[in-house]
């Protein structure tokens, strides 16, 4: 399950609606990839993630293979309008650029269709010619011309008003210029604009103008093949270009507009998308490039103002205390969505949000126990409860798994000492009895570092796994073990373990791991789940192990001793006593990664005001270093940051910057892409949201030469001229945005509203006659103790949700009136050649 980043980085139209769009998915595996010219066939791949042109996402280097394996999974926040979500796979040079092998291109309208299921997608060639970012704005006019022997003539005035949004070339902004073509069955004049130097969105306003009927004075001499031309048959092309100065000039996407859309008007305003040339040149033979198999799912939400989900909110958190249980709205919405694992995540985070999640899981977790029957089964299967407890240690326990297990789990994945056991596995060379000494050393390192973390556990996981051991305790009370494997089933089985066989997915390492360390997590996390379950399980439980190489493994533990550690560690997290905190706390690292920084203090000219630097934030401090792990150059603490916002592209030329500002000179920094950017906003905003002296405005450009740059005042201390932007209502650590998982949770109750009705009909039929008239297949997944008020409440979610829906239709139409097509945020998809 890969580990969720949730940022709200949107911000609102002019409706007030806020278009939240996210993207979750898994880069699997390629196979029949185009071998390597040569004697050595094989090749070093990579795949990457883009939004149109700008790469997001990268995986590691898998190395000598036709079919790499990379099983890498990916979630991050869209902060822009994008066109296509794109794939490539790169087979890795090391003296020149890395060469692209195919790529997998999907329409933005398309992605629903292959929404959260895997497909194999066979890839296409890359094209130069296909490699399109942006819009452009255009403006024409049709005029009449008085020539100079009175007869008239009609004159096309073209005016191109300025691009937005075109990528980066090379890693660097644009030169960019336009050419501007009146394209007929007889004809074809260009005009060009002026080079736009390093910028994305150039500014150019300039004007062409184009002759398109002629006067009878025009002779048979002339260019043109006919006198009067039929405007009908003639187009507007503009092309824009990179200008590459000594090298070929780089293709950015066109647009096409027919000249006979001024029939009706004598001028025609509008932005358009820019468009691939020749459709991307899309040849008949890509089969032979190989196939990237993909899970991706696209999610947009369209969250209304507060004030619309009070209502569903309400009806929510009383879930908790509605008796029975099964008769809550959140216990409803987790059995009509019971096969969408996804669907419990934004009840957990409502209820944690709110502070009643504990409450609830007390509740569901009762009622699976009564359902159990036997001790040993204990919260064995999927089910509402064990999926609500599953998402609380993973939304809560973050910090916690970062602390305990990625210092461990480093040392494991850069030292990759050979620990495989198995004798069918082993490679020649390998000595069973030094790779089994490796394995141990490792299985004890990891479990000490859990052993020895209780004092570090989140206090709301202690909460939970207290209400679990004493429920337990409830409902056997002759087992003297199911009070620890009621907890143990949790923290060890679905927490430590699982993040130690897959630490990328919970960001305790960036990438997947390669196939040899993979098995050592394997086996670590196998032998983790053995040693935590041992406190509950009978010793004669042991012999039951189907792979005798790990029997003989587990006999280099002491038993008793483990047994006894595990308790003890299951007795502090599961105790309703309070820690006792030992005052200093942990430094966690919230996010690090390479950035560019501007110096302070250096002239605007120049490639040395920006230099490579590594970001370091955790919970006390921001730092910057020469490289990863080198010493901090310079260090600013949390409590000293007033205000974090984007800059303006125009202040360096430069896309994706950001600022922070504190009680010192301002730190400028450029982010790889537009997802980073977005990410470092985000987490620096809620780290520091609650310190004093926050800014309420802001510059959005720099303070260079003299004056700002966007209001122009020559005091550098001159108060913002920008408002700051508004967090929205969050946890500060969790960073819940309330009114999106309510939207999300009304979005499930629509979806499954066929579902919801068949639970209606079960309620009715069974308060009606006393018991189910239908087939049992039809109601036997639904848990329904009290028909009665489980109908009341499912009416209450009916009525809420129609009103919810109506909202949506009014705001969507007042939406669609605002965003006329040809706006700015509404833009033409242009022709196409």
């Amino acid at each position: 399950v890969g580990a969720e980043l949730t940022c709200t980085m949107a911000e609102e139209d002019e409706t007030g609606i806020r278009i939240l769009q996210s993207l979750r998915g898994k880069i699997c595996e390629a196979k029949n990839l185009v071998p390597c010219p040569g004697p050595n066939r094989m090749r070093d791949c990579f795949c990457t993630v883009s939004l149109d042109q700008e790469e997001v996402f990268r995986t590691k280097v898998f190395e000598k293979s036709l079919s790499p394996f990379y099983g890498e999974d990916f979630y991050f926040e869209i902060p822009r309008p994008f066109q296509y979500l794109s794939f490539y796979v790169y087979a890795k040079s090391v003296f020149q650029r890395d060469l692209p092998v195919g790529k997998v291109a999907i329409r933005k309208d398309d992605l629903c269709k292959f929404s959260g299921k895997e497909h194999w997608f066979s890839l296409q060639p890359v094209d130069p010619n296909s490699e399109v970012q942006g819009k452009v704005h255009l403006e024409m006019k049709l005029n009449e011309l008085i020539t100079d022997n009175g007869s008239v003539c009609q004159q096309l005035v073209v005016r191109i008003i300025e691009c937005q949004g075109l990528p980066l070339v090379n890693g660097q902004s644009c030169d960019a210029y336009a050419t501007v073509s009146l394209i007929g069955p007889a004809r074809s004049d260009q005009k060009k604009t002026k080079v736009k130097k390093k910028t994305s969105n150039p500014q150019f306003e300039e004007t062409f103008y184009f002759e398109v009927t002629r006067s009878s004075s025009y002779t048979k001499k002339s260019q043109f093949q006919v006198e009067e031309e039929d405007i009908e048959k003639l187009e507007i092309k503009v092309d824009l270009w990179n200008n590459g100065n000594l090298v070929q000039d780089v293709f950015l996407g066109e647009t096409r507009v027919s000249v006979k859309i001024l029939r009706n008007d004598s001028s025609h305003r509008a932005w358009y998308l820019l468009q691939p040339k020749d459709n991307g040149n899309k040849t008949s033979k890509t089969d032979d490039l190989g196939s990237l198999r993909l899970n991706v799912t696209y999610t947009e939400d369209n969250v209304l103002p507060s004030i619309y989900y009070i209502s569903l909110r309400d009806l929510l958190l009383k879930s908790p205390d509605v008796k029975p249980i099964s008769a809550s709205a959140a216990h409803i919405l987790g059995d009509i969505c019971r096969e969408r694992y996804e669907a419990v995540l934004p009840v957990v985070r409502l209820l944690l949000h709110h502070n009643r999640l504990v409450p609830f899981v007390s509740a569901i977790a009762a009622l699976e126990l009564e359902q159990t029957q036997e001790a040993n089964t204990i919260f064995r299967g999927n089910s509402l409860a064990t999926r609500c407890i599953d998402d609380t240690m993973k939304i809560v326990g973050k910090s916690y798994l970062t602390v305990t297990l990625k210092p461990v789990l480093d040392e494991i994945c850069d030292s990759n000492k050979t620990c495989e056991i198995d004798p069918v596995r082993l490679k020649e060379g390998d000595n069973v009895e030094v790779n089994k000494e490796n394995l141990h050393q490792y299985v004890q390192k990891v479990f000490n570092s859990i052993i020895q973390s209780s004092m570090s556990c989140p206090t709301l996981m202690c909460d939970v796994f207290n209400s679990l051991r004493q429920l337990a305790t409830k409902r056997f009370p002759d087992d003297p073990h199911v009070q620890y494997s009621a907890v143990s089933s949790f923290v060890f089985l679905r927490f430590f373990a699982v993040a130690v066989l897959s630490p990328h997915s919970f960001h305790l390492r960036a990438h997947h791991p390669d196939a040899d360390v993979s098995r050592t997590l394997t086996l670590i996390s196998k032998t983790i789940q053995t040693l935590g379950s041992w406190g509950s399980l009978s010793k004669n439980k042991l012999s039951s192990f189907k792979e005798s190489y790990m029997y003989d493994f587990f006999k280099s533990f002491q038993e008793e001793k483990c047994i006894e550690e595990v308790k003890k560690f299951l007795d502090e997290i599961s105790s309703n006593e309070s820690k006792e905190s030992s005052g200093v706390e942990e430094s966690v690292v919230h996010k690090e990664g390479e950035v560019h920084k501007r110096a302070q203090g250096r002239k605007r000219i120049g490639k040395k005001n920006f230099k490579k630097r590594w970001l370091r934030l955790s919970t006390r401090e921001l730092s910057y270093h020469k490289a990863k792990g080198k010493d901090a150059l310079c260090i600013i603490p949390i409590k000293n940051i007033l205000a974090v916002e984007k800059l303006e592209e125009s202040a360096f030329n430069r896309k994706n910057m950001f600022q922070v500002i504190h009680t010192e000179k301002p730190l400028y920094v450029q982010a790889n892409n537009c997802v980073e950017a977005n990410e470092w906003i985000e987490i620096l905003s809620r780290v520091s949201r609650c310190n004093q002296g926050r800014l309420n405005s802001y510059h959005p450009s720099a303070y260079l030469c003299g004056n700002w740059l966007c209001c122009k005042a020559t005091s550098e201390t001159q108060p913002g001229c920008k408002p700051c932007t508004a967090t929205m209502p969050a946890n500060i650590q969790l960073d819940i945005d309330c009114d999106r998982e309510i939207e999300r949770i009304f979005s499930l109750f629509v979806s499954n509203a066929h579902k919801l009705q068949k639970l209606e009909e079960a309620c009715a039929s069974i308060a009606v006659y006393q018991g189910p008239q239908k087939e049992q297949d039809d109601y036997s997944h639904f848990t329904i103790q009290d028909p009665r008020v489980t109908f009341k409440t499912i009416n209450q979610i009916r009525d809420i949700s129609e009103q919810l829906r109506e909202h949506h239709e009014k705001f969507q139409k007042k939406r669609s009136t605002s965003a006329k097509y040809g706006s700015e945020d509404n833009p033409i998809v242009g022709m196409v050649s």
